[in-house]
């Protein structure tokens, strides 16, 4: 049996198809993308606070994280400027290498 094409009938061969359906983007605004309206705008302000938010936590720890490393960077400078000028005092009395 070859099968049917949609147009020829077919009762319940599929389903009924709902032509009245509204996507929920409520009042389209020509060109725009993102209809800002009442409860639409709340979240996007919420989503914009929200990653406000996070830039700013993540400002505070990478300005905690840059004191830590220039503290460990200071402390292993510490002993390599210390060496630095114990050789050039050292070299600065004349004394012999031998």
């Amino acid at each position: 049996m070859k099968p049917r094409s949609p147009s020829t009938g077919g009762k319940g061969r599929f389903p009924q198809t709902d032509y009245f359906f509204h996507s929920g983007f409520g009042q389209w605004h020509g060109g725009n993308f993102w209809p800002y309206d009442g409860e639409d705008r709340s979240r996007f302000r919420n989503f914009y606070n929200l990653g406000r938010e996070y830039r700013i936590e993540a400002a505070r720890e990478r300005a905690k994280e840059m004191a830590v490393f220039a503290l460990i960077v200071l402390t292993s400078a510490w002993p390599v400027l210390y060496m630095i000028v114990t050789v050039v005092k050292l070299l600065s009395k004349g004394r012999p290498l031998n």
